[in-house]
């Protein structure tokens, strides 16, 4: 980098940009490239991984190294790269449908495993890439396209469900404070271990409920002197959601990732930097028959 001007360029992509003016996806794009930047980071040195919807197009938009899962399939291929390449920082972009609905179940088990990546959840409370249908955080008897007399499944809470899983790191963040989503964002990255983030953003094509003025009529932030530590204090505040909806650092704490548990990796080379030959791939294919 030579100049600031330059700098401010380094995660620009060219592919052209296929959200709905006013998404608070932009928001989500601006505060991770601004992120990343104030972190040092350089492109080569990052994984964006996701799954499927508006959100898994985010990795599309910034010049890092990508991968496109399948649908609620994102932490698979990011924990198998962040162990075999513990230097990459790795981050998974999806959204409320993509991860705790069709991948419920490795959002779940990854909180246990414990793996270093950071998780950022784009929430607007619908599935918007198939136009408007409940998804896994659509509240109780909200009227959608296709939910025409309401929806009838309890919502789920996210929050409250990464806590009690062990997760060792878990935050809200809103597109309308970008600054405090940026700040978030950078904890989430430099926390050893799993980082979830559940970002509460608008979609103004298919939510007319969940708007930007609903959010931030509700929105505050938790005080600084808040004790990241606490967590029943955790507890409480995940569930405080209606008339008044926290955002921040709910939970913090410092725990053996997975990769320190996989003792037997210790004393062996990084597999990124092994050599790797056809006749490993047909010593694999003899061990699986």
């Amino acid at each position: 980098m030579t100049n600031e001007a330059e700098s401010q360029k380094l995660f620009d992509s060219d592919d052209e940009i296929a959200w709905c003016p006013g998404c608070g996806n932009f928001a989500i794009l601006t505060a991770i490239k601004t992120a990343l930047l104030e972190l040092n980071k350089r492109p080569e040195e990052i994984l964006m991984v996701s799954g499927i919807g508006q959100a898994a197009k985010l990795p599309h938009y910034i010049r890092t190294n990508v991968f496109n899962g399948l649908h609620g399939r994102a932490l698979p291929p990011a924990v198998a790269a962040k162990i075999v390449n513990p230097g990459l920082t790795v981050i998974v972009h999806s959204g409320d449908g993509d991860t705790y609905g069709e991948g419920g179940n490795h959002f779940i088990h990854n909180i246990r495993r414990n793996v270093d990546i950071a998780h950022f959840v784009h929430d607007n409370q619908i599935y918007a890439l198939t136009k408007g249908q409940a998804s896994p955080t659509t509240a109780l008897g909200q009227v959608t396209g296709i939910q025409t007399q309401g929806n009838i499944d309890q919502p789920l809470n996210p929050l409250l469900l990464a806590l009690a899983a062990g997760a060792s790191f878990v935050a809200r963040g809103f597109t309308g404070h970008l600054e405090h989503l940026i700040s978030l964002m950078k904890e989430a990255i430099n926390h050893p271990g799993y980082a979830l983030i559940d970002i509460l953003q608008p979609c103004v094509s298919f939510n007319k409920v969940n708007t930007h003025r609903w959010y931030a009529d509700r929105v505050y932030e938790l005080p600084k002197d808040y004790d990241t530590g606490n967590l029943n204090h955790a507890l409480e505040q995940a569930m405080e959601w209606g008339e008044k909806i926290p955002i921040g650092i709910f939970y913090r704490v410092e725990k053996p990732t997975f990769a320190d548990r996989l003792v037997w990796l210790a004393d062996r080379p990084s597999l990124i930097d092994r050599v790797w030959e056809p006749r490993d791939a047909e010593k694999f294919m003899k061990e699986l028959e």
